[in-house]
């Protein structure tokens, strides 16, 4: 089992993942409370001409459905992306129409086992699929489910331009069992 000081910081990742997927502009939908961004007032200086800038690496997300992870998918669940997690690990993300109690109970059934809740607004149940060894992974081996509709939110946004549907419930994150690593 987890440490429970260690288990926000494994099922952050599900709520850090809209800021990385919209990282050049505003988040998807604001929180309750929160006033829109506004643009800037000043603009950055220009670069120097005497030295191309240099872009930061960035983590690209992985755009093909990854097939069988080892562990179920929720019926009717859309693949939308997959990070790099380092150590050689991945994290993939599916979203769904369902609501988030729906899902955690379909897991609990599935997985024979209960989950823990990580966080109860917005509301983050995850459930361990392995054992975490901290000098071979990046992230415990997990299924983390988020409820994007909390707190009257319209929900995750369907990064697929056109898709269907416009807007997910919730999402599901799924950070497989690497090759060859004990259950």
């Amino acid at each position: 089992m987890l440490g429970r000081s260690l288990r926000p910081l494994f099922a952050a990742i599900v709520i850090t993942v809209p800021t990385l997927a919209w990282a050049q502009g505003p988040p998807p939908f604001p929180r309750p409370g929160q006033q829109p961004s506004k643009p800037p007032t000043q603009s950055p200086p220009p670069a120097s001409p005497s030295a191309p800038a240099t872009p930061a690496p960035v983590s690209t997300p992985d755009k093909g459905d990854p097939g069988d992870l080892g562990v179920p998918i929720y019926p009717g669940s859309q693949f939308i992306t997959s990070y790099d997690a380092g150590r050689g690990q991945r994290y993939y993300l599916y979203g769904t129409i369902s609501d988030f109690a729906q899902i955690v109970g379909w897991y609990r059934t599935t997985l024979k086992q209960r989950g823990e809740v990580v966080f109860e607004e917005p509301p983050v149940h995850m459930f361990e699929i392995g054992r975490f060894k901290e000098e071979t992974m990046a992230f415990m081996p997990s299924v983390t489910v988020k409820d994007y509709t909390w707190a009257g939110s319209a929900g995750y946004i369907n990064p697929k331009p056109g898709g269907n549907p416009a807007r997910f419930k919730t999402i599901i994150q799924i950070v497989p069992n690497p090759p060859g690593a004990p259950k």
